[in-house]
């Protein structure tokens, strides 16, 4: 039994359940199939540390690096630089037996349910494949695991469900039997890579609540990625604000919120919605232009193209430290200096 492997819940490591230390995911392209053109830095230089049972948001705009980041705790991708330690054990030092023990440690829920979901498989076969993997050969022990997770996500009575096609269920209800897919190994994190986003949103609301309830219940770390900062107040404890591979910005989720210290979190904060119809004819302060690209991403702050406040001479030429305006509160921003 590998080291990983041997870990329970209750495992006796101490330290943060998940630490990440100056991680960079670059993919490397390549023109005529010989010929190296650059490299894609999609997760450049990232850091952070996560107790056990912590909710965390990663947010920003389409391209900034949170889902290549969540492929990468998955194990899906190599880091080509840096660390990744869970529960102690580094994922560049695992082989592949221990490398398929840590994916049963990490459950994932992914985006489009329809799409993760096997069109040609019932729902008892999609939750059986990954016991089947993991080496839960004993037919009653998959099945009692199984009416076990289907009932966790409030698909009842479970056995009216494990013989239904993805295509017989709603979009809720499919997203419950990818949740219930995550579940069903018992993990120790979950990866949510925009969960809700393809969702109506009167079952938004349901499926935030269903995965609150579940890291409480099981004391689960959980990984929110999100392009959508007005999901995560009632959801999360921290959020980290991605941009162009980096996080500009880390808080305790109120205090994010209520006092964004970055010009970046301000535009995102800025775009958001306002049901206040009366507002709508006010013109809010949000940067134009696109985030960068992450193959010739522009030197010193990668914001600074499109920042009002950037400050030419600096900003334009020197990466900036995180600084941290308010206890706890850290922002890479050269106005906190």
């Amino acid at each position: 039994m590998t080291a990983i492997a041997a870990n329970t819940r209750a495992t006796e490591h101490t330290g943060p359940v998940l630490s990440v230390q100056d991680l960079h995911t670059w993919f490397e392209l390549r023109q005529w199939g010989f010929l190296r053109v650059g490299s894609v830095r999609a997760v450049d230089g990232v850091s952070f540390d996560l107790k056990r049972g912590e909710s965390v948001a990663f947010v920003g705009e389409s391209g900034c690096g949170k889902s290549s980041l969540a492929r990468t705790l998955l194990g899906l991708h190599r880091p080509s630089h840096g660390s990744v330690h869970f529960e102690g054990h580094s994922l560049r030092d695992l082989n592949a037996k221990e490398l398929k023990a840590y994916r049963a440690r990490i459950g994932y829920v992914q985006q489009d349910p329809y799409g993760a979901l096997p069109p040609f498989m019932d729902i008892g076969r999609i939750l059986a494949e990954p016991l089947k993997v993991q080496g839960v050969h004993d037919r009653p022990e998959r099945e009692r695991r199984i009416e076990a997770a289907l009932e966790e996500v409030r698909l009842s009575p479970a056995r009216a469900y494990m013989g239904k096609f993805p295509h017989m269920l709603s979009g809720g209800q499919q997203q419950r039997v990818v949740i219930a897919r995550a579940l069903v190994l018992e993990p120790a994190m979950l990866v949510a890579d925009e969960p809700v986003s393809m969702l109506d949103a009167s079952v938004r609301v349901e499926i935030l609540q269903l995965l609150r309830r579940i890291r409480a219940e099981h004391n689960l770390t959980l990984v929110f990625i999100t392009h959508d900062l007005s999901t995560v107040r009632h959801f999360t404890d921290r959020i980290f604000v991605m941009y162009a591979g980096r996080i500009v910005e880390a808080a305790q989720v109120d205090d994010l919120l209520e006092n964004p210290q970055h010009p970046y979190s301000q535009a995102l904060l800025a775009a958001l919605a306002d049901p206040d119809a009366d507002n709508a004819l006010h013109e809010r302060a949000v940067p134009g232009g696109e985030a960068p690209s992450l193959l010739t991403p522009p030197p010193g702050c990668r914001f600074h193209p499109r920042c009002p406040h950037a400050m030419a001479g600096t900003c334009d030429v020197e990466d900036p430290p995180d600084f941290e305006p308010r206890p706890g509160h850290y922002s890479a921003c050269w106005l906190h200096r």
